[in-house]
């Protein structure tokens, strides 16, 4: 096996490969979970003038006890051009523009009407209610920048800025690849020594959570021939293949055999890592190709701290910053590896977050993964980390 490296220079390695993928328009409704290639500036104020910050009656800023006559409404999309004086007032609807001369919103709640006259039931000031123009946003303020992920929020803000469409990075193409004659598809029933692939939906779905374009799993027999065949396909097609078993060095391993005769190089294989070790990742102009343990724990771990950074990078989105906690009980070191535990995270005392082993740790102990909330690093030692010891934490994604 060639040179073990630390979690840290196999990020490192991964990220140095990755050339970000060209930018796209698309429109805002089409955005979501995409990540912005271009700034958004808000292209006017917004709101666009003074309007109702509620229902009720527009008028002159003034004391309580006040008999106004209506004279007027100002509705949403609907504006007056009726002046409003000190005796007057105007029924004004939330987010409806202001009329002319009008100070201030008395809420409907807040007067006591009699047909065409109200009286006011408490004192109003200038700007009581009301939404100023350019309150949320100024005309060419920066709004988004670039690298956000576009959530709902986002997207509402960059309409309201103005934009009918957005710059975004394209998705990156992705090919999960699943090795193993033992493996069959989810619900088939299973032979002897045959176990269902549960990988392949895992690692698909963990590529669209990042947002790549993925297709579902193939599944790859221990054969040379086919693996060569299936991965100069996902060559072709895609800008990150992402294999599942396979990498070891055992007779039916044939991953690494062919992705060397298909001139893919070898940046790295072997992690000191815990689940994960026999990570492998090579590049071949441009594509990047990652060789995970075929573990259903492995692959999860591999996936959230290499393959996840590399799909966020092509995209031009940054990693979150690195989170810290408090073990929430002791934890025995691996002598030569980093462990990567499945930890739940809770707030103690209202104050302290604390991570707590979501269960057994095994490579294959698949329900692990479920319900945990990230990766907890414990660095490589022997000694035992007792609780209260502050450790990393990175995204695990599930």
């Amino acid at each position: 096996m060639s040179r073990v490296i630390s979690i840290k220079e196999a990020v490192t390695q991964v990220l140095s490969s990755v050339t970000p993928l060209p930018a796209e328009d698309v429109s805002v409704e089409d955005a979501l979970d995409r990540v912005l290639a271009a700034d958004v500036s808000a292209l006017g104020d917004s709101p666009p003038f003074a309007c109702s910050a509620m229902d009720g009656y527009a008028v002159r800023a003034g004391a309580a006890g006040r008999t106004l006559t209506l004279v007027a409404e100002s509705r949403a999309g609907s504006p007056t051009d009726r002046e409003v004086n000190e005796r007057e007032a105007i029924r004004i609807s939330t987010g409806a523009a202001l009329p002319p001369g009008a100070e201030a919103v008395i809420p409907q709640e807040n007067v006591r009407r009699d047909r065409s006259q109200i009286e006011t039931l408490s004192a109003l000031s200038d700007g009581d209610n009301v939404r100023a123009p350019g309150e949320d946003m100024r005309a060419g303020a920066l709004i988004l920048s670039t690298g956000t992920a576009l959530g709902p929020a986002e997207l509402g803000a960059a309409v309201a800025a103005g934009a009918g469409s957005v710059a975004v990075s394209c998705r990156p193409r992705a090919t999960v690849l699943c090795t193993g004659d033992e493996l069959r598809a989810p619900g088939e029933p299973l032979g002897p020594g045959e176990i269902h692939n549960s990988n392949g939906p895992m690692l698909v779905s963990l590529a669209r959570r990042c947002g790549a374009a993925v297709s579902p799993a193939l599944r790859l027999p221990d054969e040379l021939a086919a693996t060569e065949a299936a991965l100069a396909q996902a060559l072709q097609e895609s800008d990150v293949i992402v294999i599942s078993g396979g990498v070891s060095v055992g007779p039916h391993d044939h991953v690494k055999p062919a992705l060397n005769h298909l001139g893919v190089t070898e940046r790295f294989w072997g992690v000191a890592l815990q689940p994960g070790k026999p990570t492998w990742f090579g590049t071949r102009a441009g594509k990047l190709v990652f060789g995970l343990p075929g573990n259903p724990v492995s692959s999860a771990v591999t996936f959230s701290l290499f393959v996840r950074p590399a799909l966020l990078a092509l995209q031009g989105a940054s990693d979150s910053a690195a989170e810290h906690a408090i073990l929430g009980q002791s934890v025995r070191g691996n002598p030569g590896r980093e462990q990567a535990l499945r930890v739940k995270l809770e707030r103690r005392a209202g104050r302290d977050l604390v991570a707590v082993p979501n269960g057994p740790q095994g490579s294959h102990i698949i329900t692990s993964l479920v319900g945990a909330d990230a990766l907890a690093l414990i660095p490589a030692g022997a000694h035992e980390l007792p609780a209260g010891t502050v450790i990393e934490l990175k995204p695990l994604l599930n």
